[in-house]
């Protein structure tokens, strides 16, 4: 089978494509012959050494994937040769054969496209967690997402939509905020231009907003920190940007409110059903078209490089994914 493998830390520039061999499905485990892999902006950090979790060289990029079940391992009752999948690994999928705990998988119906399966588990999965669990909105709530036409914050806009929240999408340019705001928000702002402090204040009126989605970091942070609300929550999603902020405590103090992390990849490596539930909801929402999945582009997968490029250089709106003709 071919490989997408990074051998060396650094760009993406650095990946090889290798042919291996097939992998052989243990106690729990089975092979699934990838079609589609979706891509993040973890796994440019991955490239470089700069995501908190570090896999040994040599090892393949990609965290989720949709496919056939091609091969079973002893102990894998309820999946058969043949069933369509999609999971969640936390790096390593970018490859034509997979071999993967029988528990990481979720069905994915006939009728659903196994593209957009591949872009549903990590982009969907962590607004569900972040919005649902960590964030507790509620319906008629204000909600704030920041970098809002990229994966992670395509999927708040929608999944907050979902949930009844009144929601401004914030990103970097005209285009930008159209293409979210044609996604579910009600409102846009372009922090580029305009003071995003002041432009979420005039969103909420003077109660403030109820929660900020915040997957880009650096400046932006404490502006929309210092726009929430009292009892606001401000859900730490990743740091786009490049940049950690640091933020004063006082303001949660001052303001009565919280901030909240959201990790998405301890919390489905933790408790793999909590993971195939989430993933069997997002499958039912967007068999509703109450999401869109929206990829932005395909790429074979020996083209990996140039697709985390688009990434890492912010061109992306939705998702891109890998394919590899299975």
């Amino acid at each position: 089978m071919r490989a997408v493998l990074c051998t060396r830390l650094g760009s993406p520039e650095s990946l090889e494509i290798a042919d291996l061999p097939d992998p052989v499905p243990g106690l729990g485990e089975v092979v699934v012959d990838v079609a589609a892999v979706g891509l993040n902006f973890f796994d440019t950090l991955m490239l470089k050494d700069l995501y908190q979790l570090k896999p040994p060289v040599p090892f393949s990029p990609g965290a989720e994937f949709a496919g056939h079940v091609s091969a079973l391992g002893d102990e894998t009752d309820g999946f058969a040769i043949g069933d369509r999948v999609c999971g969640y690994v936390s790096y390593g999928a970018a490859r034509e054969k997979l071999v993967v705990a029988a528990e990481r998988l979720a069905r994915v119906p006939a009728d659903f496209d196994l593209v957009k399966a591949a872009a549903l588990p990590v982009t969907y999965g962590t607004a569900l967690y972040a919005l649902r669990d960590r964030g507790a909105l509620k319906a008629g709530e204000t909600l704030a997402v920041l970098g809002a036409s990229g994966g992670v914050g395509l999927a708040a806009v929608e999944i907050g939509a979902i949930f009844g929240a009144r929601t401004i999408a914030c990103a970097s340019s005209p285009e930008k905020v159209a293409f979210a705001k044609a996604h579910g928000a009600g409102a846009g702002l372009d922090y580029s231009k305009e003071d995003l402090k002041a432009g979420l204040k005039a969103f909420a009126g003077g109660q403030g907003i109820d929660v900020v989605y915040d997957p880009v970091g650096g400046e932006l942070a404490e502006q929309a920190l210092r726009a929430l609300g009292p009892l606001g929550r401000f859900l730490v999603i990743g740091f786009a940007s490049g940049q950690i902020p640091k933020i004063p405590l006082n303001l949660l103090l001052l303001k009565n409110c919280d901030a909240r992390g959201v990790d998405f990849g301890a919390k489905a490596r933790g408790t793999p059903v909590w993971l195939r539930d989430a993933i069997a909801e997002l499958m039912a929402y967007g068999q509703e078209g109450r999401i869109s999945a929206h990829v932005d582009a395909t790429f074979p997968l020996s083209d990996c490089a140039a697709a985390l490029a688009e990434i890492a250089g912010r061109r992306v709106k939705g998702k891109v994914v890998l394919t590899t003709g299975r």
